[in-house]
């Protein structure tokens, strides 16, 4: 009776080994993450890239003048978000009196998402005279918002950033974001 003698490394074919699989998986992985990055660079828009810069930058004189007439009318507005009954509410202050007219009297509120301009929001709201309004709106996301408050003929802005929901309500006015003289 011959003794079962355990097979020599050499007489074992070459994929029952360990080291060749191994030395495989890095490339293997490295194939499959640059292949996850090729679909998410072709699959996401750069949302974050202006396709006009010279345009923006003339624009950049309109918007300070407009921080300067919301400094000179001393604009105030104050706003929180109640999520159990999906509510925006606040009050808007005015030193002196804006503009007459129709758009004077509309405030353009724009929420603006800091990475997914699909979820960015335009309000328009009619504030009582008080200056207090509250309006209905979809659950906000939790983010660090971009908030934008003007009224509906531009002639002034305010403008500031709302960590909701760390922060449950938002105080801007024109003293804080004055632009230097």
């Amino acid at each position: 009776m011959q003794a079962m003698s355990p097979k020599h490394p050499s007489t074992i074919p070459w994929y029952r080994h360990r080291w060749p699989w191994l030395l495989m998986s890095g490339p293997a992985v490295v194939v499959v993450a640059g292949l996850f990055t090729v679909w998410l660079a072709f699959s996401r828009a750069d949302a974050l890239v202006a396709d006009d810069y010279y345009k923006q930058g003339k624009a950049i004189n309109k918007d300070l003048r407009r921080d300067h007439e919301a400094q000179r009318l001393g604009a105030a507005i104050d706003m929180k978000y109640d999520p159990a009954s999906s509510t925006l509410q606040g009050r808007l202050f005015m030193k002196e009196t804006a503009p007459a007219g129709e758009e004077g009297r509309t405030l353009i509120l724009n929420l603006v998402h800091p990475t997914q301009p699909s979820k960015d929001r335009t309000l328009v709201v009619r504030p009582a005279a008080d200056g207090s309004f509250s309006l209905p709106m979809e659950e906000m996301e939790q983010a660090r918002w971009r908030l934008v408050a003007e009224d509906g003929s531009h002639a002034w802005r305010l403008h500031g950033g709302w960590a909701w929901p760390q922060q449950r309500s938002i105080e801007m006015n024109a003293e804080a974001y004055a632009p230097a003289e």
